[in-house]
C-alpha cells in the first residue's frame, strides 16, 4: 500500500495569506484544494512538498455568477460536480458542464476543483508510476532523470496535457483571473499553456488562480466537447475536442474555434478552423477540411492509453462529429478506425 509521506498542512484564512505563505516557503510548499491529483502523486514520489497550503476553504474562490457585467464568473475553488450541475453553466455552456462532469468518478468530482483541473499535471506512462517502478526502469527528465523515455533524443519532456475543461475554456475565449503580489491579473487561457511537459503553464509561481471569466461574447455561441477514452468513465481523455461556433440566422459562421486536448503537452488550437469557417455558410466540405486540418496538427505520442496512430486518426472523426453537432448537418457514414488491442508489453 502506498502511503502519504509526512508533511505540514497549513490552512490560511485568505487568498492573500495563502499567496504570502507560498512565497515564504518557496519550492518546499505547494497549494492544494481538492488534492485528487496531488495526493496520489505524493504517494508515488512525483511531488515531494514539505508543506501544503490549503485553498479548500477560502470563500474568495467560491461562487458562480452567471450574470456578472463582464460575463460568467466561476470561482476556481468550485468543485467539478458543482460546475457540471449548475443550471446556468448547462444552459449557456453545455460543453463545459459535460467536460467537468466527465472527469474521473463522482467521488473525485465531489473533491476536485475546476481550478485544479485546468492546471492538472501532465501525464506519461513512464512518469505516472511508483517510485520503485521508475527507479527500476530509469528516471525520466520530468522527475529525477535527464532524458525522455518516450523519445530519448527529445530535448523537452513529451508528457501529455489531459485536462477536460481547459480546451473548452480556450474555445470560449475564457480568461484566467490570477491573484499575485501586485493584485489581480487577467490572462487568456490560450496564453496560459506552452508545449513543455514539465513547465506547461506560463503563470508565475507567485500567482494563484482566483476565478475563471467566460466573456459575454461567448454567450451566444454554440459549444460542444467530445471525449475519447477506453472506458466510459474514470479515464483521462486520450483525445478531447472542444468546439465553439456562432451562427447567424442565415447559417453564416460569425466565429469558430476548435481546440484539442491530450495530443500534446498543451491544448492545441486548430488555427485553420477559424480561417476556413468564419464568414461562410458551413457545408459538409468545410467540415471535412477543418477535420483534415485538425488531424495535421494533432501529434500524439506513444505515452498514454491507446495507440498514437489511432488517436491521430480519431482526431479527424471527432472534429467532424463536433462540428456536425454544432451545425445540425448530417454527415456521410464515417469510416471509424478499429480500436486497437491494448499492448500488454508496454509500461
Amino acid at each position: 500500500m502506498l502511503r502519504l509521506p509526512d508533511f505540514t498542512y497549513i490552512r490560511p484564512k485568505s487568498l492573500k495569506e495563502a499567496g504570502r505563505l507560498l512565497a515564504e516557503l518557496g519550492p518546499e510548499a505547494m497549494a492544494v484544494a481538492g488534492g485528487t491529483d496531488l495526493y496520489p502523486k505524493m504517494k508515488r514520489g512525483q511531488f515531494t512538498p514539505r508543506y501544503l497550503v490549503s485553498l479548500r476553504f477560502l470563500p474568495e474562490l467560491r461562487g458562480i455568477r452567471p450574470g456578472s457585467k463582464e460575463g460568467m464568473w466561476i470561482g476556481a475553488g468550485e468543485t467539478l460536480t458543482v460546475v457540471a450541475k449548475n443550471p446556468a453553466v448547462n444552459k449557456r455552456f453545455p460543453a463545459l458542464a459535460h467536460a467537468a462532469g466527465s472527469v474521473s468518478t463522482p467521488a473525485l468530482r465531489n473533491m476536485g476543483t475546476i481550478g485544479g483541473n485546468v492546471f492538472v499535471d501532465t501525464r506519461c506512462n513512464y512518469y505516472d508510476q511508483t517510485f520503485f517502478w521508475r527507479q527500476a526502469a530509469g528516471f525520466c527528465m520530468k522527475k529525477d532523470g535527464d532524458i525522455c523515455l518516450v523519445a530519448p533524443k527529445s530535448k523537452s519532456c513529451l508528457a501529455v496535457f489531459s485536462s477536460d475543461t481547459a480546451p473548452v475554456l480556450c474555445s470560449l475565449g475564457a480568461v484566467a483571473l490570477l491573484a499575485g503580489p501586485d493584485g489581480l491579473r487577467k490572462l487568456p487561457f490560450e496564453q496560459i499553456y506552452q508545449v513543455d511537459g514539465i513547465h506547461f503553464v506560463t503563470k508565475r509561481d507567485d500567482e494563484l488562480l482566483r476565478a475563471i471569466l467566460i466573456p459575454r461574447a461567448a454567450f451566444g455561441q454554440r459549444n460542444v466537447y467530445l471525449k475519447l477514452r477506453r472506458r466510459g468513465s474514470f479515464d483521462f481523455p486520450v483525445l478531447g475536442v472542444a468546439a465553439a461556433m456562432a451562427l447567424d440566422r442565415e447559417g453564416i459562421c460569425r466565429s469558430a474555434r476548435v481546440v484539442l486536448t491530450a495530443v500534446a503537452s498543451a491544448p492545441v488550437v486548430v488555427e485553420e478552423a477559424s480561417r476556413l469557417l468564419e464568414g461562410k455558410k458551413v457545408s459538409r466540405e468545410m467540415i471535412e477540411a477543418v477535420a483534415e486540418a485538425a488531424a495535421k496538427v494533432s501529434h500524439p505520442v506513444d505515452n498514454v492509453d491507446l495507440d498514437y496512430w489511432y488517436r491521430k486518426r480519431m482526431t479527424r472523426v471527432y472534429v467532424k462529429r463536433a462540428l456536425a453537432e454544432l451545425t445540425g448537418l448530417k454527415l456521410e457514414t464515417e469510416k471509424v478506425p478499429q480500436e486497437p488491442v491494448k499492448d500488454e508489453k508496454g509500461p
